[in-house]
């Protein structure tokens, strides 16, 4: 029998594979008529059941209000961490539960379930013509967002000439016991951080980075609070976005000169879909310019062309070009899974 290791590394070769040879297929060459078929279909099934994890923020409840009111098609959400929304999705996949039309989740997850057969082709739509070159779709998701984590300090416990400004700055003895983190032993913003800091530093620079003591929040908007109310100086896994509503509090985001680790959040239509044309219309919505500029300026990394030079103040639009460090790695996830479980105590 075929390791897990060895299944994945295969399944991210074809996906490579697929993706390359995937662009005749997509969003530009649907057919008006079709998609007007389409949204007429979703309008008549009047509901769309989304699995997510936006943490109720509020540029996603303006975009989902905006769907509403412009289709008159109904949203209901799941609304979890990733690694409880991969095994709210396992457990009805696998009973043959199909329950909801869509999950928003990390390209690799996304992989994952390929694998599994747990999502199924979306069947294409026309906005995907105007996505970012390096995020391109695929016959199975979509992107939607680009979630990039740095991290956060409160100007009022940091003094100016001691802030951090790199990612090694925060092995400093000073910050020992003071640093918020979200868990880096499953799935979601601490794993990503672990992983990409794993492959750019190694594996030394985690062990000094885990003897600091570091105090664990699993939930990321409260972290970010609790730093701007000065319980904490530092949050070490900042999603750029849960801090654009902090705006006003002693707080600082930090874009490390050494780039930001980041999880490309695509679409992706369940297998079994109850609603799929709902679920296409859905995702086709995520990637309007009017949604994509919503979350640039909630300082969320978008991955349509042309949306930096609509953002409405400095800070969305230096957030929009943040330098990128890196992802999970497909063939490394379990791996890197393991490993923080192991280290991370």
């Amino acid at each position: 029998m075929h390791s897990v290791s060895a299944r994945l590394a295969r399944y991210g070769k074809m996906f490579t594979l697929a993706g390359l040879l995937s662009g005749a297929f997509l969003g530009p060459v649907v057919a008006q008529a079709e998609w007007s078929a389409v949204v007429a279909a979703a309008k008549k099934e009047g509901l769309v059941y989304v699995y997510q994890s936006q943490h109720s923020t509020p540029h996603w409840q303006s975009v989902v209000k905006d769907f509403e009111s412009r289709y008159g098609v109904k949203v209901q959400v799941y609304d979890a961490r990733a690694s409880e929304m991969t095994e709210k999705i396992r457990v009805e996949q696998t009973a043959g539960r199909y329950l909801a039309d869509i999950e928003f989740h990390g390209r690799t997850s996304i992989l994952q379930q390929r694998e599994t057969d747990f999502v199924q082709k979306h069947g294409g739509m026309p906005n995907t013509v105007n996505l970012r070159e390096e995020f391109p779709a695929d016959e199975y998701s979509v992107p939607a967002w680009v979630q990039n984590v740095c991290f956060l300090y409160n100007t009022s416990l940091v003094k100016p000439d001691e802030s951090p400004r790199e990612w090694k700055d925060l092995l400093d003895p000073r910050w020992k016991g003071k640093m918020l983190t979200d868990d880096m032993r499953v799935l979601g913003t601490g794993q990503t951080l672990f992983a990409v800091f794993y492959k750019v530093y190694g594996k030394a620079f985690l062990e000094k980075l885990q003897a600091q003591d570091l105090v664990i929040d699993r939930d990321l908007r409260m972290g970010s609070r609790r730093v701007a109310r000065g319980e904490f100086p530092i949050l070490l896994t900042q999603q750029i976005a849960l801090a654009s509503d902090l705006n006003g509090l002693p707080i600082k985001v930090v874009l490390p000169s050494d780039g930001c680790p980041y999880t490309p959040i695509r679409s992706a239509m369940l297998r079994g879909a109850p609603h799929p044309n709902a679920a296409r219309l859905f995702m086709n919505h995520f990637i309007d310019m009017q949604s994509q500029v919503t979350y640039g300026n909630a300082w969320v990394g978008t991955v349509v062309k042309g949306v930096t030079e609509k953002l409405a103040t400095p800070e969305s639009r230096a957030f929009a070009q943040v330098k990128l460090m890196g992802e999970i790695d497909y063939n490394d996830r379990v791996e890197m899974l393991d490993l923080a479980k192991k280290m991370m105590k």
